[in-house]
């Protein structure tokens, strides 16, 4: 007994068996890396004088590619999402819908016009919008509208 004492206490003790978790971490944040490029982020820059109205009925896109936004303001006036651009008629509206769908189509996306008219703008607004993107090729129509 004294001999298994004397064996014990003369032996160095065994390392625990420990995991290394740096490479862990690392292929953590590798991924997350991974992910975050190659997500599409897609913003709708929203034009502040334009107060879209309130439909109780209304669904939440869940696919947001492929749209060409115009903001249709309450006085009559149109402008792309590039908010310092005027559209001034259906022609002009016609030639943003034409290159933005043509950009779209070289990435195999199917354009979609996202209209964004003012609550007391009047239909007819929007009708010569819609006429615009159709003579451009653009036949999906979305128009936003507040949620409650």
């Amino acid at each position: 007994m004294a001999s298994s004492k004397l064996r014990d206490a003369s032996t160095e003790p065994e390392p625990e068996c420990a995991l290394d978790m740096s490479p862990m971490i690392d292929m953590v944040f590798l991924l997350l890396i991974f992910f975050i490029v190659n997500c599409t982020a897609i913003i709708v820059k929203t034009d502040p004088k334009v107060k879209p109205p309130i439909a109780a009925n209304s669904k939440r896109q869940e696919d947001g590619s492929g749209r060409i936004v115009i903001n249709i303001r309450n006085d009559g006036t149109y402008r792309g999402e590039e908010l310092n651009v005027i559209l001034a008629d259906e022609d002009d509206i016609y030639d943003l819908v034409k290159t933005q769908r043509e950009n779209q189509q070289a990435l195999g996306v199917t354009s979609k016009l996202h209209l964004r008219g003012d609550k007391d703008a009047v239909f007819k607004y929007c009708r010569t919008a819609i006429r615009g993107a159709a003579r451009a090729g653009v036949d999906q129509v979305v128009f936003g509208v507040l949620v409650r």
